[in-house]
């Protein structure tokens, strides 16, 4: 058995974590912490999770999680940073859900999470873990960077096209929408049920944090340097992302030959599903699990590729697609523990 610990446990992240681990054969999870709710048992907070954990929440100590084989961050940006260096001396391995490994450009990082980065040597070694561009990295890496929510559905989305070169990598627009759950469990006046309830905006149109992991992601495919525009927005449900995607092809006329090519690029993996041509995913189909669906669309004589991708933001965009990471680190079945279709209604 793989033994787990979770360091920041009480968050939607978290609690996801713990969801899908409770039905994973291969894993123990022996500790996860939370310095606000330390003795609290997990049941207590989460009910839905009564008979699954026994557990209390925990202050973080290292020395306890050294003896884990692998640790799941779901904190927020900067406390990985400060206690990853002493798990990679114990020999530990780690997926970080936060932001804190993400970038490779260490002064972006800091000018959009306002601090400096305290592990640089960490930082640069980390492999970002989305496993349908580097499974083969993650498979050999003690210290993998969970994509954020919105980069997953973004970058999935555009990938095809930047990897074969048929649209212009200057002029890419993502136009993604989320729901409450994205912005984490703290409270907040603005994210009361009062206030978003029938209501939907956009935000961080200026610059989110999220823009340069996309840029940085779809540049990777693309060999050069892309320019995109993204703007998230706030819709009123619990869960869910889904990002309608605009690129202009070089070329009009191999619009022919597009949904064959996503089909084929996408064809043997297990967590990517390309919908009929002219299909319009919904991220109700998604919700609970680890599961991009997408579909592409082409309107009259236009030269614009539009791709709507959907995910369950706390799922392929955080806590399933942790423990995909987790299984393809082990050697494991990639979809072990995370098989289970999506909730409808």
């Amino acid at each position: 058995m793989i033994k787990i610990g979770i360091v920041g446990g009480t968050g939607y992240t978290g609690v996801e974590l713990l969801r899908l681990l409770s039905v994973h054969p291969d894993v123990e999870v022996k500790c996860i912490t939370s310095r606000s709710e330390a003795g609290m048992p997990v049941a207590d907070m989460y009910p839905n999770l009564r008979g699954h954990f026994d557990l209390a929440f925990s202050e973080p100590d290292t020395a306890v999680l050294s003896q884990c084989d692998l640790v799941f961050f779901a904190t927020p940006h900067g406390v990985a940073m400060r206690m990853v260096p002493e798990l990679m001396k114990a020999g530990v391995r780690v997926v970080d859900l936060s932001a804190d490994f993400r970038l490779k450009d260490l002064d972006v990082w800091s000018h959009w999470y306002g601090m400096p980065h305290e592990t640089p040597k960490w930082a640069e070694k980390a492999v970002y873990g989305l496993p349908e561009v580097v499974r083969d990295e993650i498979r050999e890496a003690q210290l993998v960077a969970n994509p954020g929510c919105y980069p997953t559905a973004v970058q999935l989305g555009f990938l095809p096209l930047l990897e074969h070169g048929l649209v212009d990598p200057a002029r890419l627009i993502a136009d993604a929408k989320s729901g409450a759950s994205g912005a984490g469990r703290q409270g907040s006046i603005g994210m009361l049920h009062g206030e978003v309830g029938e209501s939907f905006k956009a935000y961080g149109a200026s610059g989110h944090r999220h823009l340069p992991e996309i840029r940085q992601g779809l540049s990777q495919a693309a060999g050069k340097a892309v320019g995109v525009t993204f703007v998230p927005h706030l819709v009123p449900m619990i869960r869910g992302i889904e990002a309608t995607l605009y690129a202009e092809l070089s070329d009009p006329a191999d619009f022919e030959r597009l949904q064959t090519l996503y089909e084929d690029r996408y064809r043997n993996e297990p967590f990517v599903d390309v919908m009929p041509f002219g299909s319009h995913p919904e991220t109700r189909s998604v919700r609970g699990a680890n599961q991009c669906r997408m579909a592409l669309h082409r309107q009259e004589q236009s030269n614009i590729v539009i791709v709507s991708s959907v995910i369950d933001n706390l799922v392929k965009g955080a806590a399933g697609q942790a423990i995909q990471n987790m299984n393809i680190m082990f050697g494991l079945d990639e979809t072990l523990g995370l098989k289970a279709p999506a909730l409808l209604p």
